[in-house]
């Protein structure tokens, strides 16, 4: 493929390809210089260079200065450009609202979190989302950075080609065309992507699972999302849905689900499902700190008290962690033999409880999961914790700014 010259249109494809490789091998590796961008994608220095220089004139690369240059090599090394623009990474969860502003680079230079009702309408949440990315444009300005675009992460199905929401089970929101909404609203490029395929990319670019090429990502809120990662690339499935991982059945006869079905993975698994277990012990008359913790007013009960309990030592809080870490496992290990993953990445309200949930989970999934699929297998929790999906949002800014140069 690389080297076909028989119609103009090949040779344009390929450059935009290989521009895509060499601002990879950048960000990946950066500061770096062009004769190591050339020995790491295979392309000659000419094609490297060219491919550079585009990219520095538009800003996106920035010149160093080796600190100790090697004699009779060239001292000039190229690198992201933080000052190159900024994008909007914002995430509509379930039960709150989480926006940053970052600059080329990766690097946050605002962040704003608020608590959502998921029962006010979804006008509302719309136009405060609008708002938060409203002043983080301003911040942009502030810093006299050119807006890039906006990324947003919702908790759905989503046709990420056209930047429609198409269903939102949790919020229970239908057909919300961001894509054209906002693009009228702030003029600027929109992308719309699944909260946990964000995660996930978040962390394939910039946490826990960098240099990773198979990994799934799980993201527990309200409800359970994954992201699958394989061969460096995001796995959309045939129509784009693919990662609905927390709607497996697990018990068919279970809970009753947001998505309308019984005994989907994530009513056994997710933040809901810990607190009603803890729920459960404690109407039971089990001794525990819990109480004392939130004043006797269980309807207070959050996951951070649960953890906060955990870390104290409160056999209820260990308990209800012990049982979603089995369950964890179980599905985990049926997500280990269909797809022979390297790595899981918890991340949301799972990174959190961690700690606990790490050697429950690995302790199931080596006894459920197939031999030969664990002789990689490994958990880590997400390096962005609740920032996840919006550092991903970013990434997919970055990559379609520099793809949109580059003709792609």
């Amino acid at each position: 493929m690389w080297g076909v010259r028989a119609v103009p249109a090949d040779q344009a494809l390929v450059r935009r390809l290989n521009t895509m490789m060499v601002f990879e091998e950048v960000r990946r590796a950066g500061p770096i210089a062009r004769a190591e961008i050339a020995g790491r994608t295979g392309l000659n220095r000419s094609t490297v260079s060219s491919i550079v220089n585009a990219l520095l004139e538009e800003g996106l690369l920035v010149e160093t200065q080796r600190e100790a240059p090697t004699i009779g090599r060239p001292g000039i090394l190229v690198d992201l450009n933080p000052h190159g623009g900024c994008i909007v990474g914002i995430e509509i969860g379930v039960d709150f609202l989480s926006a940053v502003l970052s600059d080329f680079a990766g690097g946050i230079l605002w962040r704003r979190r608020d608590p959502s009702d998921p029962q006010v309408h979804q006008n509302i949440v719309i136009q405060r989302a609008e708002e938060l990315v409203d002043q983080a444009l301003a911040v942009g300005r502030e810093h006299g950075l050119r807006p890039l675009g906006i990324g947003l992460g919702v908790p759905g199905l989503v046709n990420f080609r056209q930047g429609r929401l198409l269903f939102a089970p949790n919020l229970r929101w239908r057909d919300v065309p961001f894509r054209l909404l906002w693009t009228q609203r702030f003029g600027l490029p929109m992308i719309v992507e699944n909260e946990a395929n964000a995660g996930a990319l978040g962390e394939y670019y910039y946490g826990a699972a960098r240099g990773v090429e198979n990994f799934i990502f799980l993201s527990a809120g309200v409800g359970l999302g994954g992201g699958i990662i394989i061969h460096g690339e995001l796995f959309r499935g045939s129509g784009g849905y693919a990662g609905e991982i927390g709607h497996m059945r697990i018990q068919p006869e279970g809970d009753l689900c947001g998505c309308g079905r019984r005994g989907c993975w994530e009513t056994l698994v997710g933040p809901r499902a810990i607190i009603r277990r803890v729920r459960a012990l404690l109407e039971d008359a089990r001794p525990s700190l819990i109480r004392e913790l939130v004043q006797d007013n269980l309807d207070a009960l959050t996951m951070e008290t649960i953890v906060e309990a955990a870390r104290r030592g409160d056999e209820v809080a260990l308990e209800a962690l012990r049982h979603v870490g089995y369950w964890l496992g179980v599905g985990m290990a049926n997500l280990v033999n269909a797809f022979n993953t390297e790595l899981f990445v918890l991340g949301g309200a799972l990174n959190l409880a961690g700690d606990f949930l790490c050697p429950v989970i690995e302790s199931v999934v080596r006894e459920e999961a197939l031999a030969p699929a664990l002789e990689v297998f490994a958990i880590k929790r997400s390096a962005h914790g609740t920032d996840a999906c919006v550092m991903g949002l970013v990434a997919l800014v970055i990559n379609h700014t520099v793809e949109q140069l580059a003709g792609l």
